[in-house]
């Protein structure tokens, strides 16, 4: 059992890790943008250099690519307010 227990606090520990990041880039890019509007438009256009670094089958650079993309709309609606 302790090794269950183990295995949830550390996929626990990763997320909050993960929530924390997100939120933190989340609002630099935004605060970037309103200083230098033009990020975003930038960051879309590296998209089609973006890809999944997995080397198995569950490598997919279309799904990782459209987590971007939702990123980026989000980033546009929030830093437009």
């Amino acid at each position: 059992m302790p090794e269950t227990t183990d295995l949830k606090e550390a996929v626990a520990s990763e997320r909050q890790r993960e929530l924390a990041v997100e939120h933190l880039l989340f609002h630099t890019l935004v605060y970037v943008e309103h200083k230098h509007p033009g990020l975003i438009d930038h960051l879309e256009g590296s998209l089609e250099r973006l890809g999944d670094r997995a080397h198995d089958e569950t490598k997919d650079d279309e799904a990782v690519k459209g987590v971007a993309r939702l990123f980026l709309e989000s980033l546009r609606k929030s830093a437009a307010l």
